[in-house]
């Protein structure tokens, strides 16, 4: 079977290079691929758990009552059940979360800034629509936002990039099998008169379907193994965003095995690429 694979496909030429390099450079953007689609997952994950059991109370009242309708906020806070802790932001908290907008110098004592509640929910949750009720009985400047206006666009555009990352896949999918179906084409109609030859002594179509597909799988495989070693390098060199951050590019513990799929599914496309083709083309040959 070997000898007749090197006669039906040369070990070198054009048609060698083109699968092997194409397999490659396919293999490469599949990883990057798998990243994105794997980081955006992550990304996702973390916004919804920073987010969905957390919420902040905003009281804007004149100076006079702020006070006391911030006691208020905190008394409704206490008492409702699903709500397992609250507290009151410091002035300084708060100018640090204004100074990423407006900018490190903010004069805080010259703004009527609003009084912010931190509010951390239990697993359940509070019934908000009810404690928001009782929020608008006791302190009429006060109103409940539970992050949801925040965090529905952030977790749909991670779920779009998502599916971005996967149609990308998909498409690199598509190329591996056009480039090899386009080189065995070649491969097999430079080698026309090597089937006829094969032909005479007896093979049979699907025998040197069969020896074709194989030197091009192994060729398609070697191309994607030296692929993902490139890509998997490249993420290494990535530089890291620390030690306890879940965002960025890059493949994370376990996910580092994923990768690993890469080289077997160039190789079954490859394979089923070269197989479809390889009978179409002697099909041909008479």
């Amino acid at each position: 079977m070997s000898a007749i694979s090197d006669q039906i496909v040369p070990r070198s030429g054009h048609g060698a290079w083109l699968v092997w390099l194409g397999a490659a450079a396919m293999a490469f953007l599949a990883v990057f691929a798998l990243a994105l689609s794997m980081s955006a997952a992550r990304l996702a994950d973390s916004w919804t758990a920073a987010l969905a059991q957390s919420a902040t109370v905003r009281v804007s009242a004149p100076p006079a009552e702020l006070d006391a309708q911030t006691e208020a906020v905190l008394e409704v806070l206490r008492t409702t059940p699903g709500i397992e802790d609250a507290r009151v932001m410091t002035p300084e908290e708060q100018g640090d979360l204004l100074s990423v907008w407006l900018g490190p110098d903010l004069p805080l004592d010259a703004l009527p800034l609003p009084r912010m509640v931190e509010v951390w929910e239990t697993a359940d949750g509070p019934d908000r629509q009810g404690l928001r009720l009782r929020l608008s009985a006791e302190a009429p400047g006060a109103i409940y936002d539970d992050h949801t206006q925040w965090r529905r666009p952030l977790i749909d555009a991670a779920s779009r990039l998502r599916a971005v990352s996967g149609l990308a896949l998909a498409l690199i999918g598509a190329v591996t099998g056009a480039i090899i179906a386009l080189a065995a084409s070649a491969a097999l109609a430079s080698n026309a008169q090597v089937i006829r030859v094969l032909r005479l002594v007896g093979a049979r179509d699907r025998f040197i379907a069969r020896a074709f597909v194989r030197r091009m799988t192994r060729r398609a495989a070697l191309g994607g193994v030296i692929g993902t070693a490139l890509g998997m390098a490249s993420m290494i060199g990535l530089p890291s965003l620390g030690p306890d951050a879940t965002s960025g590019l890059g493949f994370q513990g376990a996910g580092w095995l994923a990768p690993l799929l890469v080289p077997v599914l160039i190789a079954v496309v490859a394979w089923a690429a070269a197989m479809a083709t390889a009978f179409t083309v002697l099909r041909g040959v008479t």
